[in-house]
C-alpha cells in the first residue's frame, strides 16, 4: 500500500507464509514509469514525443503498444493514444494548455491518429510527424497492474487481489473468506467523498473504470466545465451524457482501455461494439433525453453484481 502513477496502491496477497515483495512492487512501478511514463521528461515516451527516433522500447512499451493498435481499431479510431497533443491543449496532461478555438484545434487533429504511427522490427517508433505525442495514461496503469500479477504469479502467490487507483486484477479468490474477491464501483454523480453505485465479485477477472467526476477543469474565466476525456475524431472534450463506465476483462490494460473507449463513444456504438466481442462485460452509467440518470449492463456483468 502507498503511492505510485500519480494515485494510490493496495495489494492483498494470501499465503501461508509471511512474505514481503515491496522491492518487486517498486520494481514494477519504476520499470513501468521509466518505459511509459509522460510525466518522467527521461522515460522512453518521453524521448520518443520529444521527437528522439533512436529509442528503441522494451517488451512492456510493444505489448501496450500492439493492444493499444487493437483497440483503436476495434473502436474504430475512439480509443487514440496519440491525442496527448490535445490531451495536453486541452489542460491534462504534462505540458500547459492553450487557448483553443476551431481553427487550433483543427490544426493539432493533424497530429492525432494512431495510424500515423508504426513500430518497426527493430524495436524503434516511427510517426508521420514528429509533432504526434504518445499519451499511454488510458491504459499503462491497467497495464501496471497485470504485470503486478505476473510478479506475484511467478511468486505462485494462488489468491491476491491488486488495486491502484481505482482498477483491480483479482487471482483466486480471499482464502479467509472463501469467497470471490469483492469490489465496488463508484457512484459518478457524488463529487465529495464516495458512494458505492454497485458491488461486484470477481475471480481471476479484472476491473476498471472511467468516468468525468472526478477530473475536470473549469475555466476560471467563463465558468465553463472541460472534462479529461478527449473525442480523437473532433478533438474536443466529451461532454457526453455517458457519465462513468466500468469493464470486466481478463487483464486490466484491455479493461483499461476499453472503459476510456466507453466514455469517449456514445452509448449506442458502445452497445454495438460489445455485441460483437466476447471478453468484456460493461456497465454503463447515462443521463437519458430526460435528463434522468440510466443504467445499461451485459448480462455478463449483472451475474457479477452483488445483490
Amino acid at each position: 500500500m502507498g503511492p505510485a502513477l500519480g494515485t494510490t496502491y493496495s495489494i492483498i496477497y494470501l499465503d501461508d507464509k509471511e512474505l514481503d515483495f515491496q522491492r518487486e512492487i517498486d520494481s514494477v512501478f519504476q520499470a513501468v514509469n521509466q518505459s511509459m511514463s509522460t510525466y518522467w521528461p527521461d522515460s522512453d515516451i518521453s524521448k520518443i514525443n520529444r521527437g528522439d527516433s533512436s529509442i528503441t522500447v522494451d517488451h512492456m512499451f510493444k505489448e501496450v503498444f500492439k493492444l493499444s493498435k487493437m483497440v483503436y481499431e476495434a473502436s474504430e479510431g475512439y480509443f487514440d493514444p496519440t491525442v496527448g497533443t490535445l490531451v495536453n491543449a486541452w489542460g491534462f496532461g504534462p505540458q500547459g494548455q492553450m487557448d483553443l478555438d476551431s481553427v487550433k484545434v483543427d490544426s493539432l487533429l493533424q497530429f492525432v491518429g494512431f495510424d500515423k504511427v508504426m513500430l518497426g522490427d527493430d524495436g524503434r517508433i516511427q510517426k508521420e510527424h514528429p509533432s504526434i505525442f504518445f499519451d499511454f495514461n488510458a491504459i499503462a496503469k491497467g497495464y501496471a497492474i497485470d504485470r503486478l500479477g505476473v510478479m506475484l504469479d511467478n511468486k505462485n502467490i494462488n489468491n491476491y487481489l491488486v488495486e491502484v487507483g481505482g482498477e483491480v486484477l483479482t487471482r483466486g479468490q480471499n482464502s479467509i473468506s472463501g469467497k470471490k474477491w469483492t469490489v465496488g464501483i463508484d457512484d459518478p454523480q457524488v463529487e465529495l467523498g464516495r458512494e458505492l453505485k454497485k458491488v461486484i465479485r470477481l475471480k481471476d477477472k479484472a476491473l476498471a473504470s472511467s468516468g468525468n467526476y472526478r477530473k475536470f477543469r473549469v475555466d476560471s474565466i467563463t465558468g465553463e466545465k472541460y472534462v479529461h476525456t478527449i473525442d480523437a475524431k473532433t478533438g474536443y472534450t466529451k461532454n457526453a451524457k455517458v457519465l462513468a463506465a466500468s469493464v470486466i476483462a481478463k487483464d486490466c490494460a484491455t479493461a483499461d482501455a476499453y472503459a476510456t473507449t466507453f466514455m469517449a463513444m456514445d452509448l449506442e456504438d458502445s452497445k454495438i461494439l460489445l455485441s460483437k466481442q466476447t471478453v468484456l462485460e460493461a456497465y454503463i452509467i447515462y443521463v437519458d433525453e430526460e435528463g434522468n440518470t440510466q443504467e445499461f449492463m451485459t448480462n455478463g456483468f449483472e451475474m457479477l453484481v452483488q445483490p
